[in-house]
């Protein structure tokens, strides 16, 4: 499409967000189950490193299948970028067409649940502490976003903070939501559906569905439109 002739932008159509999940083929869920027997769970994170990192077509394709391996559930068309890392895969129950980039981290905890929607987008190096997570369908999750979803008690104080109890809060991603690039949610926090939070913010409270907001802490600044204007409540 063309730019626009004052301010240089382009209005391109949607990638990831646009395309259809075909249904992964039967040799794909036929390689799972074999390699599930043959190696176990250790074994096949052991196997993982050795495709962890190629770029390569057997890379991508055996990444694909060791997780779909070690999930609790895994849809088809899942697509996971080099050097992208896990802990405890059992807890993930992963819906189809979503995409997890190249160094992205989830970690899961053995009695946790990790829920990822469907056409979920993970940018490269986003972390997720997804010791009690869901992320609903149609996500955009920026790169290098974290999520954080636990934090030690820090009590009683006369003992060193990393070795008081941890808290673990859940976090909870509505549809069609936005997270901007190097943003963090801290425990506790929901997104409402369809809201947008800019990059590098810091949520710290829910977030309305369909608002948008940034700044450390994140901060109301308007509701969505269709004319993306200030809504009724805008401090902008």
């Amino acid at each position: 499409m063309s730019a626009d002739p004052v301010t240089g932008v382009r209005l391109v159509l949607a990638v990831h967000g646009r395309q259809q999940t075909s249904v992964d083929p039967d040799y794909v869920s036929h390689l799972a189950e074999e390699l599930t027997r043959s190696y176990g769970t250790a074994g096949l994170v052991e196997l993982y490193a050795r495709f962890a990192t190629g770029d390569g077509f057997v890379d991508s394709f055996m990444r694909k299948s060791i997780w779909k391996s070690l999930a609790r559930q895994c849809g088809s068309g899942l697509q996971v970028g080099s050097g992208a890392g896990f802990k405890h895969p059992e807890t993930f129950e992963i819906g189809d067409g979503v995409f997890i980039g190249a160094q992205a981290y989830i970690q899961g905890r053995y009695d946790g649940t990790c829920r990822i929607g469907n056409n979920v987008w993970i940018g490269p190096q986003a972390y997720f502490d997804a010791r009690d997570l869901v992320i609903e369908d149609h996500v955009g999750w920026g790169p290098g976003a974290k999520v954080l979803g636990s934090s030690h008690t820090a009590m009683p104080i006369d003992m060193p903070i990393i070795r008081t109890d941890l808290e673990i809060r859940p976090v909870r991603i509505g549809a069609w939501a936005d997270i901007g690039t190097n943003a963090t949610i801290l425990p506790g926090v929901t997104i409402g559906k369809g809201a947008i939070v800019g990059a590098g913010a810091v949520v710290v409270d829910d977030v309305a569905p369909f608002s948008v907001v940034a700044g450390v802490p994140a901060k109301f600044l308007r509701w969505r439109t269709d004319q993306d204007s200030s809504g009724p409540n805008s401090e902008s």
